[in-house]
């Protein structure tokens, strides 16, 4: 069972995240960050995110929400470039997170659209 949640999550984490930076976290993984990679992959991707209850679009808006609120801009980013493969518009990101600033406070608000405009300032360097 663990091996089919690590395909099918592997999958789906290469679908949202790009199979480039999915491939160079597990080649990059050492012997003591390994069991993290592989957590993730399987249980993060492989079971909860590849559940039937939610859509890939709405699992990113609620990702958004929760990263601001977390305070984690390096997975924010990610999950950023991520959302608009998954079809999230950068409108609905601005309202995301707008309503994240007001639940989560004005500087995690502020931080989360200074990481959303990093983001895409990235994607569209890359066009």
């Amino acid at each position: 069972m663990e091996r089919e949640l690590f395909e099918r999550g592997l999958e789906l984490r290469k679908s949202v995240l790009g199979a480039d930076y999915v491939e160079q976290s597990l080649r990059n993984a050492d012997e003591f960050s390994r069991p993290m990679q592989e957590l993730s992959t399987e249980y993060c991707w492989g079971w909860c995110w590849a559940r039937e209850g939610l859509s890939k679009k709405t699992r990113s808006m609620i990702n958004l929400a929760m990263i601001t609120a977390l305070n984690r801009p390096h997975e924010l980013k990610l999950h950023v470039k991520g959302a608009l493969t998954n079809g999230v518009t950068r409108d609905e990101i601005r309202e995301v997170l707008l309503q994240a600033a007001i639940y989560c406070g004005i500087p995690a608000g502020i931080d989360a659209f200074r990481i959303a405009r990093e983001a895409f300032a990235e994607l569209d360097g890359a066009k």
